[in-house]
């Protein structure tokens, strides 16, 4: 009986990259300086022969130019800071999150809160939700049933969700998207604060309109005193 042959694992290769030091293709290259200076057309070996004198590597930055462009950089760290920023672009990408909320056209009162809640928490999470009316056998001769139930669903949570996509009958499925608004996320209690502020702001102008008001709008003298005035007239006269 022959033993059985043990296959063993090849060791993992490093990764090939024709535009890096002794795998560029090219004879010759347009040779860049770290700094950027031109440094002419050179062959593989003087450019890759520079580049080793200042521990730095050759990488082709323009394969299509004849000759190819070669700069003498150091291609870990550039590996890094690209690395870096696709990391922090992916980083501040807005992420689409849509979640899927389904409903039948003879849903009773208990569950329909029920769902809602959860569309409510959906969108206060800033998450887009599609809501999926679900029709079964005679149901689908009765599409105007789930129109408006969706209508109903977007009227009830229009303070947090817009309508994005209006009712669309595919199918047994009629479905509408819902996307968050501007107030989604934001509890009652940050509202009425907002609120309470902007009446104070409000009253506080109000105060300093009428302390900033002109002296000739003050309240005119009472009627006893323009009536003793009057009366005094005649005698001032007689005596002048």
């Amino acid at each position: 009986m022959r033993p059985r042959r043990r296959f063993t694992a090849d060791p993992p290769r490093p990764p090939r990259n024709e535009a890096l030091n002794e795998n560029i293709r090219a004879s010759r290259v347009r040779l860049i300086g770290e700094d950027g200076s031109q440094l002419g057309i050179k062959t593989k070996d003087e450019a890759l022969d520079i580049a080793r004198n200042h521990d730095l590597d050759l990488v082709v930055v323009a394969q299509q130019a004849d000759p190819p462009v070669a700069r003498i950089m150091d291609h870990g760290k550039y590996r890094y800071e690209q690395e870096q920023k696709a990391k922090l672009a992916r980083k501040h990408q807005s992420q689409v999150n849509v979640k899927e909320i389904k409903f039948r056209p003879k849903i009773g009162i208990h569950d329909y809160n029920t769902k809602k809640g959860h569309v409510e928490r959906f969108l206060n999470q800033r998450a887009k939700v599609k809501v999926t009316i679900m029709f079964r056998g005679r149901e689908t001769t009765h599409p105007e049933r789930g129109r408006d139930l969706l209508v109903r669903l977007a009227e009830d949570v229009k303070e947090i969700g817009q309508v994005e996509q209006q009712p669309l009958l595919d199918g047994r499925n009629m479905t509408m998207l819902l996307g968050p608004t501007k107030n989604a996320g934001v509890t009652k209690t940050d509202a009425e604060n907002q609120e309470t502020e902007r009446r104070q702001e409000a009253v506080q102008g109000d105060r300093n309109g009428q302390a900033d008001a002109p002296a000739s709008n003050a309240e005119p003298p009472a009627r006893e005193e323009v009536a003793q005035e009057e009366a005094e007239l005649p005698q001032r006269r007689a005596a002048s």
